[in-house]
């Protein structure tokens, strides 16, 4: 994934990392709940937007791309969260195996 370098100054979104927190329901499935994590900055760009029908229901789709300071260990059942708007992590890569930035793919959620 080959991206152009961000600069430092240019990250001045507010993340917070969260979670997966996962409990049995009783019925032999879970129930995932989120909870805070770290505090992270980063800079967020769209990438697009696309409608889809998901249970006979138009729904609209908005992927980002945020770049965050290196962190390891980031997987796709985490999730950011910046004010009240949430992304879900698709993919998150070193792009260029230096450990300086990591970017995550990211599909917003409505609360």
């Amino acid at each position: 994934m080959k991206t152009k370098p961000i600069p430092i100054g240019a990250r001045s979104r507010r993340f917070v990392l969260e979670l997966p927190l996962e409990r049995p329901d009783g019925f032999g499935g879970v129930i995932r709940s989120y909870a805070p994590g770290p505090q992270l900055w980063g800079a967020i760009e769209m990438l697009a937007g696309t409608e889809r029908v998901r249970a006979d229901r138009p729904e609209q789709a908005l992927t980002h791309r945020i770049t965050l300071r290196y962190r390891d260990g980031v997987t796709g059942a985490m999730r950011l969260t910046s004010g009240l708007r949430r992304f879900a992590i698709r993919a998150a890569a070193d792009p260029d195996g230096r450990r300086r930035d990591l970017v995550c793919l990211v599909e917003e959620v409505s609360p």
